[in-house]
């Protein structure tokens, strides 16, 4: 069987392979292991992150254009007789950079930067966010049960006005993760064993 005087089955191959390709190129984040332990001033935060990025960031990074990485973290308590409570809500931005002089990659949070010789290693550093002190032990209430929320997002609107313009009518630009959430409590050591994290619609 022919169609547009091609075989049939050639087409086939040919639209699997452009979509295979499309998803090879697909940018995503995902969130692994979200959890919450006790620390010496409050509650700290822990979570791995899978981030893929397209070609097309790849490219921008390498070309020196930095992308702004942010985690966004809340905690909110649900009452019976009104809206849940938004108890906290923070953000951490983390910058991915390349300085051709160096020929490094750079991760850089506030005045702390990071160099490295691949992408690869810089995103393999990105992904493993360890100890921010989210909360102090004086802000939650003994004996309540909170629900805590995280995601990573690729924040645009710190880029230059330029890219801003062409991401947003861009789908490669579109990277954020879905919310992980889970129920914590202020005498939970960590994610409560049978109230694993689920994942969210993204805000």
């Amino acid at each position: 069987m022919r169609c547009c005087g091609r075989p049939l089955s050639s087409l086939l191959v040919s639209v699997f392979l452009l979509f295979a390709s499309a998803v090879a190129q697909a940018a995503d984040i995902t969130i692994r292991n979200p959890q919450i332990a006790a620390g010496e001033d409050g509650y700290v935060l822990s979570a791995d992150f899978n981030i893929n990025l397209n070609a097309r960031l790849e490219e921008v990074v390498a070309k020196g254009v930095t992308l702004y990485f942010v985690v966004d973290f809340e905690l909110t308590r649900a009452r019976w007789y009104w809206l849940d409570e938004q108890v906290i809500s923070r953000s951490q931005t983390l910058q991915l950079s390349y300085h051709a002089l160096t020929r490094q990659y750079r991760l850089s949070s506030g005045a702390l930067h990071q160099g490295f010789a691949t992408l690869d290693e810089a995103l393999r550093i990105l992904s493993r966010l360890r100890n921010w002190q989210v909360l102090d032990k004086a802000s939650l209430a003994s004996g309540q049960t909170y629900l805590a929320a995280v995601r990573m997002r690729l924040d645009l609107t710190q880029m230059p006005k330029t890219f801003q313009v062409n991401a947003l009518a861009n789908r490669d630009w579109n990277l954020t993760s879905e919310w992980a959430r889970w129920n914590f409590g202020p005498g939970d050591l960590a994610s409560p064993a049978g109230s694993p994290p689920t994942a969210g619609d993204g805000k």
